[in-house]
């Protein structure tokens, strides 16, 4: 591969090109990890390292599965079995700053055909649902200190006015549509309780099945920090963090994955891999049921998925896109959790891991060999996208890139 690293103004992000000509089909990988969820390989809590992170997302295997795929595919085009270009885009912090629209920004993916990205699971399937769009933003508040009992009159609480401010979210959630989320985390409420607050400070996210109906919920809560501003005297700042898109399905592209998934059959599990899953299960409080080892069928694509939000929306209305999802962690089983660690350190998650690289593999390999295929993939993309003009959320200047910590 002629891996091209730091693209997008990111260290972490690369391109890894393989080929020539067309298509040209690409996969995604994802590496990012989480905070605070370190965890052994074994089916009861026990962290590798106290309050370190671990994969409870399964990007660890995301990652690996993705690249397997585009090393088969690589070693097709080697050999001279098929024609064409393979691109592997290695896409950080897909859980905080959503590093994939940069790099859309950056037209890492103006020269591809289809894009290929799949999903650790509970369950397998050619994902054929979209996603929520989302806007992350915060809100800071800038009072005046005071000695909060000799003269609090001489004071103007920042904390006043984010108290204010997140009580006008909570009487918002009435009346909104049953499909909008909004969540906030209050990440400085001030420092201690003899001194009236000048700072103040909270992360604010807003969701919706689709942009069009995020963003005028987006707007009004930020008119409403003006309002809480106004009311506890003090001056305020909004800074947008970024957003995403919801994900625009590719129900061709789903059918092409489908019968992939259908030729290689469902994953078999040990019983010692049951048993695994079952104490998870057990200790999180979920019926003990084991692995779901079907293969699901393609389902209708619902117009309210509900579920979360991914930064693949961002790659969807750019290039057309396939989904996939591989079980890799027992049914039912808490996402973002250390039970999900713990399968993606041993056999449950390493054998979705291995049938991801076999699935995406397959189902490139009929894009590459049939061009009216990609021609379908493409013509649906197309049809779904419409007229609506893309364009990035996310602020003006070079990603956030965080600094180092130990």
């Amino acid at each position: 591969f002629n891996v091209e690293r730091g693209v997008a103004g990111m260290p972490t992000a690369f391109v890894a090109t393989y080929g020539s000509g067309s298509p040209v089909i690409s996969v995604l990988g994802e590496f990012d990890a989480l905070p605070g969820i370190s965890q052994k390989a074994t089916p009861t809590k026990s962290p590798l390292k106290e309050g370190a992170a671990g994969h409870g997302c399964g990007h660890n295997l995301f990652g690996a599965g993705s690249l397997g795929a585009a090393i088969a595919i690589k070693e097709l085009i080697q050999a001279g079995k098929i024609k064409g270009t393979v691109k592997f885009l290695g896409t950080p912090s897909e859980e905080k700053f959503f590093g994939k629209i940069w790099m859309v920004n950056a037209g890492l993916w103006d020269d591809v055909d289809v894009n290929i990205s799949w999903h650790p699971s509970a369950e397998t399937k050619a994902d054929v649902q979209s996603s929520l769009a989302l806007v992350d933003f915060k809100v800071e508040f800038f009072g005046q200190a005071a000695h909060a009992s000799a003269d609090p009159w001489n004071g103007r609480s920042a904390s006043d006015a984010l108290e204010l401010y997140a009580s006008g979210i909570n009487y918002y959630r009435e009346h909104v549509r049953p499909s909008v989320r909004m969540h906030y985390h209050i990440q400085d409420g001030g420092q201690v309780v003899n001194v009236v607050p000048d700072y103040s400070r909270i992360w604010v996210r807003v969701r919706d099945t689709k942009r069009s109906g995020m963003m005028p919920v987006y707007e009004r809560v930020q008119e409403m920090a003006k309002g809480a501003a106004i009311l506890a005297n003090v001056d305020y700042k909004i800074s947008l963090i970024s957003g995403i898109y919801e994900v625009l399905v590719n129900r061709e592209g789903g059918e092409i994955m489908q019968k992939n998934l259908e030729l290689l059959g469902p994953i078999e599990y040990t019983d010692d891999e049951i048993a695994f899953g079952k104490k998870i299960q057990e200790i999180t409080k979920k019926e003990q049921v084991g692995m779901d080892s079907a293969i699901n069928p393609l389902l209708d694509t619902k117009e309210n998925p509900g579920g979360g939000s991914t930064d693949v929306g961002d790659v969807s209305w750019n290039v057309a896109n396939i989904n996939l999802g591989v079980t890799t962690a027992p049914k039912d089983t808490p996402w973002h959790s250390w039970a999900v660690v713990a399968c993606g350190g041993m056999s449950i998650g390493h054998k979705g891991m291995l049938y991801s690289s076999k699935a995406m593999s397959m189902t490139m390999l009929d894009l590459f060999e049939n061009p009216a295929l990609v021609d379908k993939v493409k013509a649906e993309y197309k049809e779904r996208k419409g007229n609506e003009v893309y364009k990035a959320i996310i602020p003006e200047g070079p990603p956030p890139i965080p600094t180092k910590t130990k």
